[in-house]
């Protein structure tokens, strides 16, 4: 009897405890792998940044930082924080104005493609614009007049390469006129406009001139709306 006690007093009176078992670790939860990122999607995405821009919901110096980002990111997640705060385009329909003329914003969009290598291309004069134009001036010259243009959309996109070449973009005086772009020992200018309409048609020009010069302003004395009421009349309306 004593010889327990004296084992109780030397264990501090305590229960013996045994170490514990280790527990079996949680089966690893695979990550979902990173989708790449196609042209389609940093096409959609420089879409709705360039209406973003239109609309005035991004500075120009904003929305180049993330027309850099789109092209450089290589899956589909490091695209979509960059227009999280965007709304989708399409989500709500340009009322109609006296400006222009509205097509459904739905249909496909076809790109104008103007090309001047070693020559020279013009676009001017009564014509229909679409909502995307691409111009390339290879040691040659484009010349895109809207002054007489019948717009079919609010938002018209021109997009411009020169090198060792010269582009010009002339637009009525009473839209809006915005760009972005580089010049890389060359000039990149637009002279920026607002119109006082806000349903004025928006023109956006974007691109990058190396050798080059890409300008784009507005023609003095020439109006949209000039143009719209000789269209009534000469349509009888």
């Amino acid at each position: 009897m004593d010889l327990d006690k004296n084992h109780s007093a030397a264990s501090g009176g305590h229960p013996e405890k045994h170490p514990q078992q280790p527990q079996p670790a949680a089966p690893a939860v695979p990550a979902e792998p990173a989708i790449r990122a196609s042209d389609a999607d940093r096409d959609r995405i420089a879409d709705i940044l360039r209406e973003a821009m239109a609309e005035g919901r991004l500075t120009a110096e904003e929305h180049s930082e993330r027309i850099d980002s789109v092209y450089r990111a290589k899956t589909v997640a490091e695209l979509e924080p960059l227009v999280q705060d965007l709304p989708a385009p399409g989500v709500r329909r340009e009322p109609a104005s006296a400006a222009y003329d509205p097509q459904d914003p739905s249909g496909p969009v076809t790109a104008e493609n103007l090309v001047a290598v070693f020559s020279s291309s013009t676009r001017k004069g009564r014509w229909r614009i679409g909502r995307k134009t691409n111009a390339f001036a290879l040691f040659g010259s484009v010349e895109i007049d809207l002054t007489e243009a019948l717009f079919g959309q609010r938002l018209t996109v021109i997009n411009v390469t020169a090198i060792f070449g010269n582009v010009e973009v002339r637009v009525p005086e009473n839209i809006t006129l915005r760009g972005s772009g580089t010049g890389i020992f060359g000039n990149f200018e637009v002279e920026t406009l607002e119109a006082a309409n806000p349903e004025a048609p928006v023109v956006v020009v974007n691109g990058y001139s190396v050798f080059g010069n890409i300008e784009a302003k507005p023609k003095r004395g020439k109006r949209i709306a000039d143009l719209h009421g000789r269209m009534r009349k000469h349509l009888g309306h």
